[in-house]
């Protein structure tokens, strides 16, 4: 698997987007409720990941992990004598259109090994992404999930379960977040009345106000664990008008700030 390392770490000094994230650390991350919105592919590459309350969820290196929308995930990712190194594609829900086997149960987390051949598959869809137009990164990650279909993974459509009403605001909400759209908009968009929708994010546990949260904290994870731009740029990215505040959510809902999460990346 040492080729596909030394790709992905060769992927992380791009500066044009990228169809997949790489995360990585040298200490010890535990972060509280992350938000999974769209079927989320894992390969752990280098240390362990552990999720769930009790991290009775374990993915070693050389496996993957895949995960359905979550609206609150707790994590470990947890370095060997080096480093904790992941790789993580994002999955529409419509990617899975064109695999067969529909009728299967839906789960949470999906595990697997990751085989030689899907380790080539890997590599050259990182390799691929550096060339190919953002247009054509769907029709790549289609063809991944076909590859693990026909490996054997053939319950793989098994984390993409529909979304629920909750996750399709969270995702209208963060095509913009530089935008406080409000509940007529929203409404529009998903066609319902207010009440309606109250009433929806009522019987799911879930606010308005939360998803917002949820939201916009989940890019400055994101931008924390991918990124080194000061965390008061981050903070007005993610709709904060001031960093002290942006912290105060962070920590209120990882358990964590984010120069201590920030930390975590780097060596002393």
């Amino acid at each position: 698997m040492n080729n596909l390392i030394k790709t992905v770490k060769e992927s992380s000094k791009q500066t044009t987007p990228l169809p997949f994230s790489v995360y990585s650390s040298v200490k010890e991350q535990h972060i509280f409720n992350v938000p999974i919105i769209r079927p989320l592919l894992v390969f752990v590459l280098s240390g362990v990941k552990r999720l769930g309350k009790q991290s009775e969820v374990i993915a070693p290196a050389g496996s993957f992990v895949f995960l359905s929308n979550s609206s609150s995930l707790d994590m470990r990712n947890i370095p060997n004598d080096e480093e904790y190194l992941a790789l993580l594609i994002e999955f529409d829900y419509s990617d899975f259109n064109n695999i067969q086997n529909k009728s299967v149960k839906p789960r949470n987390t999906l595990q697997g090994d990751i085989t030689l051949d899907l380790e080539k598959t890997i590599t050259q869809f990182i390799e691929w992404s550096y060339f190919a137009p953002p247009e054509m990164w769907s029709l790549r990650k289609q063809e991944i999930l076909q590859f693990m279909y026909y490996s054997g993974v053939e319950n793989i459509n098994s984390v993409a379960e529909a979304p629920s009403f909750g996750h399709e605001i969270n995702s209208i909400i963060s095509n913009d977040l530089s935008k406080d759209i409000g509940l007529d908009v929203l409404c529009s968009n998903l066609g319902v009345s207010e009440s309606t929708l109250r009433r929806k994010l009522k019987s799911e546990g879930t606010s308005l106000q939360e998803i917002k949260d949820q939201a916009r904290l989940g890019l400055g994870l994101h931008l924390i664990q991918t990124t080194l731009e000061p965390i008061g740029i981050i903070a007005g990215l993610c709709g904060y008008q001031s960093q002290s505040r942006f912290t105060d959510k962070f920590k209120q809902l990882f358990n964590i700030t984010p120069s201590e999460l920030r930390k975590t990346r780097m060596t002393d």
